[in-house]
This record gives structure tokens, C-alpha cells and sequence, in this order.
């Protein structure tokens, strides 16, 4: 598979495990699952067809890891991003002390005053390195690294879930735990 279908599928499988599954006319179940055989007929029949062995190739050289299978590998997901109602069954993790989070600098004077939000999706997503916060803010503009005192907000009682793919996720970040990193 070359690079440039490879990034194609990627995005397009994203889409629909993410977003919008009736893109291609399937549902997922509660945990996000789908079958692998109804996903790949879908596709096909779109016109957008894509084989077991491209499938599996993308899953593997996924650089954030965004899908995974099933223990018996009949059935994927994306492991976190949704904005598809799901449950991903992560329980909830004692974080490490500090979280980041990337974002563009246009959007500092809201996250300040009303903290950070899931918006779209179903969580806030955390990095546990700056150099993973830096690229995540670097796709919405200049990237700003935002710290996240991650002990102090799991000491008031809040969760902390981390997905299959090693990004952090809770519900929100209220602005006291929020520091700009210099």
C-alpha cells in the first residue's frame, strides 16, 4: 500500500469509527465495536473498497495507534476521539502528576476563563509528553503546551480514563488546574 492510500484510508476510517459510521451504512455497538467482514462489505459497496490484509496494515502503522482490534480480531474500533455516543469500557486510572494539552494560541482567553472542554467529543484528551501536546496544537495554529496539574484535579475527584492508545482522557479541566508551559 503506498504512503499516499495509506494516509487516504487512515483519515477515511477515522471518519467513520470516529464520526460518522452511517457515512458507509454501518452501526457500531455501544463500545464503538464493528464487525471487520460488515465494515469492509460497507466499504466496498461505497465504492471505497479496502482489503483485510490493507486493513490490518493500516491499523499497524498507525503512528498514534488510533484503532484497534478485537482480542479475536473480528471486529475494530478507534480507541478514543469519538464524537459518537460510545462506551469504551476504560476504567478509571490514577493519572501521572502533570498532564499536557495542546492547543493554538487564538484560543487561550476562553480555555483560561471556562477551562478546557470536550467540545465535539465525548472527552478532553491529554498528552503525558509536551513534544505529543506540541503536534496536537500545532494542527489548529502556533501550538501553545498547556500543563495540567493532573494530581491535584484527581485529588478533588476527578476521573482520569487512558485509552488503548495511550491518550488521556476526562471530562473536563476546570481553568485552576491550567498553567501555560514556558
Amino acid at each position: 500500500m503506498d504512503e499516499k492510500r495509506l494516509v487516504r484510508s487512515s483519515k477515511m476510517l477515522s471518519r467513520i469509527l470516529r464520526h460518522e459510521p452511517e457515512l458507509v451504512g454501518i452501526t457500531l455497538d455501544g463500545s464503538g465495536w464493528v464487525r471487520v467482514e460488515v465494515l469492509l462489505d460497507a466499504l466496498a459497496a461505497k465504492g471505497r473498497p479496502l482489503t483485510r490484509a490493507e486493513l490490518d496494515h493500516v491499523v499497524a502503522t498507525n503512528n498514534k495507534r488510533r484503532f484497534g482490534f478485537s482480542p479475536d480480531g473480528l471486529s475494530i474500533r478507534a480507541n478514543q476521539g469519538h464524537t459518537v455516543a460510545v462506551d469504551l469500557g476504560l476504567t478509571a486510572t490514577v493519572p501521572p502528576h502533570v498532564l499536557y494539552h495542546g492547543t493554538a494560541d487564538r484560543h487561550l482567553a476562553s480555555i483560561f476563563r471556562e477551562g478546557l472542554r470536550p467540545m465535539t467529543r465525548q472527552d478532553v484528551h491529554l498528552s503525558a509528553d509536551t513534544e505529543t501536546a506540541t503536534r496536537v496544537g500545532a494542527r489548529h495554529g502556533r501550538p501553545v503546551v498547556l500543563t495540567v496539574n493532573a494530581a491535584a484535579m484527581a485529588a478533588a475527584g476527578h476521573e482520569f480514563r487512558l485509552s488503548e492508545n495511550g491518550v488521556w482522557l476526562t471530562d473536563a479541566v476546570p481553568p485552576q488546574y491550567l498553567s501555560r508551559r514556558s
